[in-house]
């Protein structure tokens, strides 16, 4: 365990509590790589140690008592898919272990999974637990990601960064299955598309297990999470870590947190789902230009932004997901134990990020030069479902901070090392 409070490794601290979390999200033996990982030793110890998160209060706001779970810790990535990045990886070394067959990570991302996934790798490498001829990863991202995009160790030439230039973004995942269905068998090498969410699952639920032991919640005030999702996968483990602490009796259903979702204009499409059980944007409030700001405002509906730049607008490229199928769940969610939804705009997160700043003293120090804004949104996000009454008088707000960097703080990826592709063909092209 770590020696300071509210900091554990997610992975190690709780490694024997992974194989039941892995029985409640994924089926072993339909997997492959399956989903066993390698026994805890010395280079496995190293390879996992900067899995680090921390649970801290932040003060309070209006009432509230904010509480900031921070899973930002890797200076590498400075996101929570540093978790799922690692079991994955795990994953393929012990299959490489068990059966002595190479694996190749193809992953479509929308940047920072994709840099979890080399930043995981390449520390495998170093960690001694695989060659780089034995694991390697090929990224596929949208081009509109480039500017998120950071340099790594790991040898291009091996583990290439392609860049998708087609009209729909989201299509990365369909040319990737596409390409893996046709090309998997005629590389010599096993070809892995991760595509399950477990792996997302079993890593996030590790976050309950952190909270159960530094801010507890028998006895405590009633509590709501707050998190800018894309798909919620990591409030869905959150979920699957509570069920295994309430089932182990270290934990009651009665005080189970409810969730707030936040989202962006551009891909509203959870919030939508909750408030009115589709994905149609003819359900989002009316906008109309207001000349003298030069904005576009609306005042009839709390759980959008009352002033946005455009109702459109791409706060940030990660959250990408359209009519994710992990909402049903996620409302179920919130039906039994409370929460709710907001969309947020820029011109929001630039007026609340003095907030932010006054919260977190290491953010950066302006806002306009955020590369990640999640943790802008969930802050923006739960300060504006509090001042309209979203959130009942009362209750203690966890946010959970699923990453935060600017430009400046990374070595950004240098052009030689990045290629343009369109198409399956092209894919297949630069892999042979």
């Amino acid at each position: 365990m770590s020696p300071h409070p509210g900091i554990r490794n997610l992975i190690t601290d709780y490694y024997d509590r992974f194989p039941r979390v892995i029985a409640k999200c994924a089926n072993d033996s339909a997997a492959v790589p399956g989903f066993a990982l390698p026994e805890l030793d010395d280079a496995t110890r190293r390879f996992f140690s900067v899995a680090t998160a921390g649970l801290r209060a932040l003060g309070a706001y209006r009432g509230h008592r904010l509480l900031l779970l921070d899973l930002t810790h890797n200076p590498q990535t400075n996101t929570a898919e540093t978790f799922a990045s690692l079991l994955m990886v795990a994953r393929a070394v012990e299959h490489l272990r068990r059966w002595g067959e190479p694996v190749l990570i193809f992953s479509p991302t929308s940047a920072n999974l994709g840099i979890a996934l080399r930043d995981s790798v390449a520390r495998a490498h170093e960690a001694g637990l695989a060659t780089p001829e034995q694991l390697r990863v090929v990224m596929l991202a949208p081009a509109w990601c480039r500017a998120k995009m950071r340099a790594g160790r790991l040898d291009p030439s091996l583990n290439p960064v392609l860049l998708y230039g087609g009209d729909a973004p989201e299509n990365v995942k369909t040319v990737t299955g596409q390409f893996v269905e046709n090309f998997s068998g005629r590389l010599g090498i096993r070809l892995w598309y991760p595509r399950e969410p477990a792996h997302h699952l079993i890593a996030h639920a590790a976050r309950a297990f952190l909270e159960a032991e530094a801010a507890p919640t028998p006895g405590a005030a009633p509590r709501v999470h707050a998190q800018a999702v894309s798909s919620a996968l990591g409030l869905l483990g959150y979920n699957v870590g509570r069920e295994v602490l309430e089932a182990d009796r270290l934990a009651d259903p009665s005080d189970r947190p409810g969730f707030l979702l936040v989202q962006h204009l551009a891909t509203p499409d959870m919030v939508l789902s909750l408030r009115t059980g589709d994905f149609d944007r003819d359900a989002m409030p009316a906008y109309a230009f207001d000349p003298i700001s030069g904005l576009y405002k609306q005042d009839g509906d709390p759980h959008f932004p009352y002033e946005c730049a455009d109702p459109c607008e791409i706060l940030d490229p990660t959250f990408y997901a359209r009519r994710p199928a992990t909402s049903p769940a996620m409302n179920d969610l919130i039906i039994k134990y409370g929460g709710d939804g907001i969309v947020v705009s820029r011109q929001e997160c630039v007026a609340r990020y003095d907030r932010l700043r006054e919260w977190i003293p290491a953010a950066p120090a302006r806002a306009s030069s955020l590369r990640e804004w999640s943790l802008a949104m969930a802050v923006t996000g739960t300060v504006n479902a509090v001042d309209r009454g979203l959130i009942r008088p009362g209750v203690d707000i966890v946010i959970h901070g699923t990453g935060l960097y600017a430009a400046g703080e990374f070595t950004p990826l240098p052009d030689e090392s990045v290629i343009q592709v369109g198409s399956v063909s092209d894919i297949a092209a630069v892999l042979h």
